[in-house]
């Protein structure tokens, strides 16, 4: 079981990473979701099949408990967290700025387009892993993802690039 402990350990900055993408940067929410995805890992080892994608079952488990805390939030009551202490800023304003574009794109993406975009996109994985971790056909996968890409270019660069004239 130890060896199983240190190969999760390795995934611990992807699934941080993940999370706190998914999560729109909320680090304190992001934590605690890899938390209990670690704790439902190691408690359910027994479940892993060795020699499968650890990677990819590790994604799932947090998926599927990203999933219930948004069903849970739907309908339970809203909470308001207290403010947090700022990160560390980027080292060009501008820089701050396109981050902050991007976050607020991202956010605004629906979030079955979001999950997509970031697993494929800030993960890198390929379109079969996240449609397993996703329980979703590769097709889906595809078009979600193309729509994702098409919705976060509008919303960062405007409609400047949707529109081509054709020229005779």
């Amino acid at each position: 079981m130890k060896s199983l402990e240190r190969k999760i350990a390795e995934h611990i900055p992807r699934l941080r990473r993940y999370a706190r993408a998914l999560l729109g940067g909320d680090r304190q929410e992001a934590d605690d979701l890899v938390q209990d995805c670690l704790e439902r890992a190691l408690s359910r080892g027994h479940r892993w099949r060795p020699g499968s994608d650890l990677r990819a079952w590790l994604f799932t488990i947090m998926h599927n408990l990203f999933v219930n805390r948004v069903r849970r939030r739907e309908r339970g009551p809203e909470f308001i967290g207290l403010s947090q202490e700022p990160e560390a800023g980027p080292r060009r304003p501008e820089e701050g700025l396109l981050l902050r574009d991007l976050e607020r794109a991202l956010e605004a993406l629906p979030p079955d387009q979001r999950e997509i975009l970031l697993l494929v996109s800030l993960e890198g994985m390929r379109y079969e892993e996240v449609a397993g971790i996703l329980e979703l056909p590769v097709g889906t996968v595809m078009s979600r993802l193309s729509r994702a890409r098409k919705g976060l270019r509008r919303r960062i660069w405007g409609d400047r690039d949707q529109h081509l004239r054709r020229i005779k």
